[in-house]
């Protein structure tokens, strides 16, 4: 493996004094149902103090022809790049405690590599835990609290009443790798992965990075502003709403999908699925729709 280092730059403000560090990570072109995550740090990054650590070098990580970036055409020339940013982050929340950011794509190759060192700087900084933040369209109704699962390298991380009731193979990410890697070098990562209504995943949906904020803020004792996104999801509630009261048909199919989850729910209260075992899919059915649709996205 080529050095790790020469991945990436230091900035100026690098040597900033930090106390063991929560690193939370959201990078984009994976799964990220209802932009949830883009959402999730577009938010973080607009609304409080920031500064860069550290920027890596993209033209080693991103296959521009899979993912051309956009240009402005002016006339007669180019006027402008929109370069892909890889960049570690030091945010200050509300109370002044500070957290590092990572965001920009996921890159296409070197993924070991890209892993290896982003260790080095969870090293470099003391991070304490690792975050990352991911969203998947679920066969849920929107009229429904959001589900929220946990994984994690480490046993009592999360709890497992709020993990996956089962196992299935799928595509592989780099932030996956770095959670698996990170856990076999000794350092504790987890991540939240936000249910988003399988109709809504191709649209901004904030409800869904609301969601994941809240879980991120609880679990790293974070304080964060809330008011934008919360703004946001009731616009878009408000739209969705009147969408789904204009079209029969999709209104049966948000009845029949609260149908389900309201059974479903039922049944775990009571502590069996007999009541609704001919209506509600199966761990294996779950799974294999979540896999059908990573399928989809990694396409």
């Amino acid at each position: 493996m080529l050095d790790p280092r020469s991945l990436y730059t230091l900035s100026d403000d690098a040597d900033v004094e930090l106390d063991r560090p929560v690193l939370v990570h959201a990078l984009t072109g994976f799964v990220d149902a209802g932009s949830a995550t883009r959402l999730v740090t577009d938010h973080l990054l607009e609304t409080l103090e920031h500064q860069v650590l550290a920027t890596f070098d993209a033209d080693q990580l991103v296959d521009y022809r899979s993912r051309r970036p956009a240009m402005v055409f002016d006339r007669d020339h180019y006027a402008s790049f929109e370069e892909p940013r890889l960049q570690l982050h030091a945010v200050r929340d509300l109370d002044g405690r500070s957290f590092l950011l990572l965001t920009g794509p996921e890159p296409d190759t070197q993924w070991e590599r890209f892993v290896a060192a982003v260790t080095e700087l969870v090293e470099r900084f003391a991070v304490s835990t690792t975050i990352g933040l991911h969203a998947i369209g679920m066969p849920v109704p929107h009229t429904r609290p959001l589900g929220v699962l946990g994984h994690a390298n480490q046993a009592g991380l999360v709890p497992q009443s709020q993990t996956w009731p089962g196992t299935v193979r799928i595509p592989g990410s780099a932030a996956a790798l770095l959670e698996l890697r990170l856990g076999e070098s000794g350092h504790p990562a987890l991540g939240f992965v936000v249910q988003v209504p399988h109709y809504l995943a191709e649209a901004a949906y904030p409800d869904a990075a609301a969601a994941l904020l809240d879980r991120l803020a609880d679990e790293a004792a974070l304080s964060v502003p809330r008011a934008a996104l919360l703004s946001a999801a009731e616009q878009t509630r408000e739209t969705i709403a009147a969408q789904v009261a204009a079209s029969e048909e999709v209104g049966q199919v948000v009845a029949a999908l609260e149908e389900q989850y309201d059974a479903y729910m039922g049944a775990r209260e009571r502590r069996s699925l007999l009541a609704a075992e001919e209506t509600l899919p199966s761990a294996d059915e779950l799974a294999a729709e979540v896999e059908q649709f990573l399928r989809g996205e990694s396409s």
